[in-house]
Formats: C-alpha cells, structure tokens, sequence
C-alpha cells in the first residue's frame, strides 16, 4: 500500500508501510551507442547537449558519456560497450522527449541533418533517429 499520494499531488515523499519514506527524482536516461563520438556529435549538434562526465572502465572494457541540457538536471547517459560489434535491436517502444522554445527552427536544422524519421502535426510534434535508431520526440514548449 502506497501512501501519501492523495490529492495533493505537490507531495514529494512516498509513505510505504507506513514507515519508510522515501523521495524519488530523475537522474538520467541511458541507452546504449555503437559509435560514440558520432552519438555525442549527433547530440550536441541536433539537441545542444553537453559532456558534463565521462567515466571509462579501467580495462577499457565501456564508457560513459553523461551528456545535459544546462537548464535541467537530468541527463543523458551515452554507454559504448567495446565488444558490441552489432546495431542494437530497437522496437522503439522506448524513446526520450524534448521540449524546445522554437519548433520552426528545430525542425528545419532537423531537416537539414536529415534525421526525421516521423512528423505528426495534428499533434504538433516530430521525431528524430540518432545514429544508433533511437528515437528522440521533439515536442514545443507548455
């Protein structure tokens, strides 16, 4: 049973067995890359995201790249696995969302990296392909 989720829904804690409290708050998203100074590039250039960590496997086994937007705390984890040598299998079931302040602008750099992969303007929205398939919804501003 999962309490203090009434209808106050500015709650930050989550009473669970009437003991433990607990506060959630996102960090990152992860997905995995095949190349990953292109997905980096890829991120900067489409999105504006930059490297704010970079960690490496003392066996140089993977590496992460934690990429951000300079405005959120949430970030993006890039990890490049260096035995995977095949594309990843997306259903794109899973995908990131970002909002931005200008969708004319957006959509026509995306255009122009040709990297949009579907276009819905009932909804107002569009999304774009990565380099590994990945698909990143771009939606405008509340």
């Amino acid at each position: 049973v999962v309490h203090g989720l009434g209808v106050n829904r500015n709650l930050p804690y989550i009473n669970i067995q009437e003991e433990i409290y607990m506060r959630f708050t996102f960090y990152h998203n992860n997905i995995n890359v095949l190349d990953l100074e292109k997905s980096v590039e890829f991120y900067q250039k489409a999105l504006g995201l930059t490297i704010t960590k970079e960690v490496e496997a003392e066996d140089n086994s993977f590496k992460l790249v934690f990429l951000g937007d300079q405005t959120t705390p949430h970030l993006l984890e890039l990890t490049w696995l260096r035995d995977m040598d095949r594309p990843y299998n997306l259903d794109n079931e899973f995908h990131l969302a970002m909002r931005v302040d200008d969708m004319d602008a957006s959509l026509a750099l995306h255009k122009e990296m040709d990297c949009v992969c579907f276009e819905n303007p009932d909804m107002g929205i569009y999304f774009i392909n990565d380099p590994d398939g990945y698909w990143v919804e771009i939606c405008p501003e509340a």
